[in-house]
C-alpha cells in the first residue's frame, strides 16, 4: 500500500496520509475500540460482512454510493456487494479469491481420473479411485474446523442457490431443505473414508503440507493455498506444475447455479467523517494502471474488470475465471456474521466431518445460535 500512498500523495501535496499497521487480531481490538470512543479511522481494513454490517449499525461508517457511482462498474459486482449492507455501499474491495478444489493432477492422473469432477457424484467416484490408488484423497484441518465449513457451506449453496443461503443468514432459520441435505451429502463423503489419517487433530498448515508433499490429492481452500503448500512442504517447493484447481461440483437436482462461489478478500471501508480526498484516493487505488500493479507483483487478486491478464499463474486464472463467472458470491460464513455467529457455526458444522453430529442437529444448532444473538 505504500507505494499507492506515495505517489497519490506526491500528485496531491495537500494530502497527507497516516499508515498505522497492526497485526489481524490486534487490529480487531484497536479498531474496536476506537469505533467505541469515536475516534474512527478515515479509511480502514475490512472483511465486509457481519462485522461491517455491525460498524454500520454503530453508526462509524460512511454511506458512500453515491460517491462511488461514477466508476463502481468497473469492479467486480460480486465482490463489491460484499461490502455493500442493506442497499448502502460501505466500502470496496481491491482482492478478491474464490475457494475452490487444489489437487494433484498426478495423483489424479495415477488413479485414473481423466479430469475435474463436474459433479458431486462424479467427485464421491473420484475419491473412490484415489483411495484405491494408495493416496489419500482429502485433506482437511478438522481441529481448525473453518476449512470444512467451507465444503459445508457450498453444499448449501449447491442444493439451496444463493437466495436460499442468504435467506438463512438473514432470517437465522437453518432447519430448511437445502441444510439438511448439504449434511447428508457430507454424510455420503464421510462413509468413504476420504480424509488423512489423524485429520481430527490436524490444524490447517497440516492440511496444507500433505497436498504440497503430495501424501493427499486435494484440499478444498482459497487462493492463497499455492503459497501455504509450498511454505509448509518438506523441499518448501511445494507441487509446482503437479498441482490443479478446479470449481466446487454441482449437485444432481440443486436449485444452486454451478458458477456460485464462495470466496473473499480484502477491501476498505469509510469512517463515517472522512473527507472527499479519503474517497479520491480510493477512486485512485482502484484505477486499472494501479491493480494491474497489484496483481503483478503478486499483492493480491484484483477485483477490477480488465486487470486479470496481469495474472500471469495459470491456477489464479482459473480463479479469476470462476470469480468472474459467478452471478452469486458468498463471502465465508465466519466472516458474513457475527464473530459469536460465525463461531457457532465452525462448531455445529464439525460436527458433521467428526461423526458427532448429524444434519437436523446441525441445522437445529445453527437456528439456535441465531436466536440467542
Amino acid at each position: 500500500m505504500d507505494r499507492w500512498i506515495r505517489a497519490y500523495t506526491k500528485a496531491h501535496p495537500n494530502v497527507t496520509i497516516k499508515i498505522t499497521v497492526l497485526e489481524n487480531e490486534a487490529f480487531k481490538t484497536k479498531l474496536a475500540t476506537q469505533i467505541q470512543s469515536g475516534d474512527i479511522p478515515d479509511l480502514f481494513h475490512s472483511w465486509g460482512g457481519g462485522i461491517m454490517a455491525a460498524q454500520a449499525d454503530a453508526g462509524a461508517l460512511k454511506d458512500i454510493t453515491a460517491d462511488i457511482a461514477p466508476w463502481k462498474d468497473s469492479i467486480n459486482a460480486g465482490a463489491l456487494s460484499i461490502y455493500a449492507y442493506k442497499g448502502v455501499q460501505y466500502g470496496v474491495p481491491w482482492d478478491m479469491g474464490l475457494i475452490g478444489f487444489w489437487y494433484n493432477k498426478e495423483a489424479f492422473s495415477k488413479a485414473g481420473i481423466s479430469g475435474p469432477p463436474a459433479t458431486w457424484d462424479d467427485f464421491l467416484a473420484d475419491i473412490s479411485k484415489l483411495k484405491a490408488s494408495g493416496i489419500a484423497p482429502l485433506a482437511i484441518a478438522g481441529k481448525d474446523e473453518w476449512p470444512s465449513m467451507h465444503l459445508w457451506t457450498y453444499l448449501v449453496l449447491r442444493q439451496g442457490g444463493g437466495d436460499a443461503l442468504s435467506q438463512m443468514i438473514q432470517s437465522g432459520n437453518w432447519n430448511t431443505d437445502a441444510c439438511t441435505k448439504a449434511g447428508q451429502a457430507v454424510q455420503a463423503l464421510n462413509a468413504l473414508d476420504p480424509y488423512q489419517p489423524g485429520y481430527k487433530s490436524a490444524v490447517y498448515n497440516d492440511e496444507a503440507a500433505l497436498v504440497g508433499n503430495g501424501k493427499a490429492a486435494m484440499e478444498l481452500m482459497g487462493q492463497w493455498a499455492p503459497s501455504v503448500q509450498k511454505d509448509q512442504s518438506a523441499n518448501k517447493q511445494g507441487l509446482g506444475d503437479k498441482l490443479g484447481w478446479f470449481p466446487f461440483p454441482t449437485v444432481t437436482g440443486g436449485a444452486g447455479a454451478a458458477t456460485d462461489g464462495a470466496g473473499g478478500g480484502n477491501g476498505i471501508a469509510v469512517g463515517k467523517d472522512a473527507p472527499p480526498e479519503a474517497i479520491d484516493f480510493l477512486k485512485f487505488f482502484l484505477s486499472a494502471d494501479n491493480q494491474n500493479k497489484l496483481n503483478s507483483d503478486n499483492v493480491g487478486l484484483s477485483t477490477v474488470s480488465g486487470t486479470e491478464a496481469a495474472i500471469k499463474d495459470p491456477n489464479l486464472q482459473a480463479v479469476l475465471a470462476g470469480r468472474g463467472a459467478a452471478t452469486f458470491m458468498q463471502l465465508y460464513l465466519d466472516q458474513a456474521t457475527s464473530p459469536a455467529m460465525g463461531q457457532s457455526i465452525n462448531d455445529a458444522t464439525i460436527g458433521l466431518f467428526l461423526g458427532s453430529s448429524d444434519p437436523a442437529k446441525v441445522c437445529q444448532a445453527i437456528t439456535d445460535a441465531a436466536a440467542s444473538q
